[in-house]
């Protein structure tokens, strides 16, 4: 049997996500049975060249040196899978993309000309074609083990788009937003994490991105009209998932509309 080859890489990010493929235990010796781990130098020191059937990577691209890098891993892999938040909308380094960036350098480091960096923390799609994005900041395994199952099967990986408000529905989670009027973000937010900060009376703050087809504005003229103010709004669309396009916008619609918020 041809064992498909297996590549994970990390760019600027916290390793969370590449923990979740070791925490996955029992189901990855299963996995071992058809794919050969070529590259994961957070479970081992050997490594081996590509080309490689799948590319599992984590982190954004936040200097010159990743730019070049993710390119050559794109040419090197016949399926890129980008997992995480930080590799599918820049994570939470990607609030810096609304900061001055020699500022930042100058405040954080002594000698700030050795630094290189880019001014703006960015996804991997934003620079390569990427075949899936799994998100989550971190992903969940079980999705992971679906994904990399459908890719060893040749088939599309099959992980839901609805928003975290229908798994609080199926946990009978009281809704925050109507009954504490907080500010929670589930009914923007694509599910994947099982509803816990809800579950503990806190307001979802968008880990895992945007759902499909979600109506920002609508909910922020709706948390607005009440009494959250502009600025609990606007660190609510700018955490982990802040750079996730449809966040951006809406953040920056906000923004614009009461500038005062920036203050």
């Amino acid at each position: 049997m041809n064992k498909k080859r297996l590549g994970v890489f990390k760019f600027a990010s916290c390793d969370g996500c590449q923990l979740q493929l070791l925490s996955c235990e029992d189901e990855l010796l299963e996995l071992a049975k058809t794919i050969e781990i070529a590259h994961f130098l957070e479970a081992s020191s050997f490594v081996q060249e590509g080309p490689f059937d799948i590319a599992l990577v984590e982190g954004s691209i936040s200097t010159s040196v990743d730019v070049d890098r993710i390119h050559k891993i794109r040419s090197s892999s016949k399926t890129l899978v980008a997992i995480g938040a930080c590799a599918t909308s820049g994570g939470v380094q990607a609030l810096r993309n609304w900061g001055d960036h020699d500022e930042f350098v100058a405040a954080v480091y002594a000698s700030p000309q050795y630094i290189d960096s880019l001014a703006t923390s960015t996804a991997i799609a934003d620079h390569v074609p990427v075949e899936f994005e799994l998100r989550g900041c971190p992903i969940d395994k079980r999705q992971l083990l679906e994904v990399i199952s459908a890719l060893i099967a040749d088939r599309k990986p099959r992980t839901p788009r609805h928003s975290v408000c229908i798994d609080c529905k199926r946990r009978g989670t009281v809704c925050l937003a109507v009954t504490r009027q907080q500010p929670c973000l589930g009914p923007i937010t694509q599910t994947g994490c099982g509803a816990i900060c809800p579950a503990y009376n806190r307001p979802c703050y968008g880990c895992f991105g945007p759902a499909a087809q979600v109506n920002c504005p609508a909910l922020s003229e709706h948390y607005l009209a009440g009494d959250t103010t502009e600025m609990t709004l606007l660190h609510a669309l700018r955490n982990v998932s802040a750079a996730a396009n449809v966040f951006q916008i809406e953040s920056d619609r906000v923004e614009s509309a009461h500038p005062e918020s920036a203050q």
